[in-house]
């Protein structure tokens, strides 16, 4: 377990100075923009909406989701191959596995734990909807941050990080 914890804060402390880095590379190229320091959403173009969220204190890019009307909290991990959900916040939305039902193999920064496949009938993050978007429950102990991965991601028009902040368009 020490070792886990270990390896976990190394790829944060990676993580956060990765962005910060990437933050420095973009803003020397960038105009001289005042920073947003809130999650804001507009329309880009005619049909098109765009969603802005700015990096948190720790370098992460946080933002506020709903399903079923209900908000929930995710943390954007464009490395994530699927939206994760830990155990209690998939329960508020109804998704209560079996233990049956933990037979894929993901590996995280934990190390390879045991999931549960889901289907979220409706994601809304910052007015961007995707419907039928592939999930997986994860234990509480393996996941404290629900994560908002490509299964939702690859499914706008556009994501990308510029100018500081993680850009979602649909």
């Amino acid at each position: 377990m020490r070792n886990i914890m270990i390896f976990a804060a190394i790829l944060i402390g990676l993580g956060t100075f990765m962005a910060q880095m990437a933050d420095r590379i973009s803003s020397a190229s960038a105009t001289s923009a005042p920073r947003t320091t809130i999650a804001a959403a507009s329309t880009a173009q005619a049909g098109s909406r765009s969603f802005s969220i700015p990096r948190d204190g720790r370098g992460h890019f946080q933002a506020e989701g709903r399903i079923d009307g209900q908000r929930i909290g995710f943390m954007v991990d464009t490395g994530a191959s699927v939206v994760a959900l830990n155990e209690t916040s998939a329960a508020r939305f109804g998704l209560r596995p079996s233990r049956s039902e933990y037979n894929a193999t993901v590996t995280t920064a934990n190390g390879t734990i045991k999931a549960a496949r889901a289907r979220i009938a409706m994601l809304d993050v910052g007015g961007l909807v995707v419907r039928d978007v592939d999930a997986m429950v994860l234990p509480d102990e393996a996941l404290s941050e629900n994560l908002l991965g490509l299964s939702f991601l690859s499914r706008l028009k556009r994501f990308e990080y510029a100018n500081g902040q993680m850009v979602l368009e649909q």
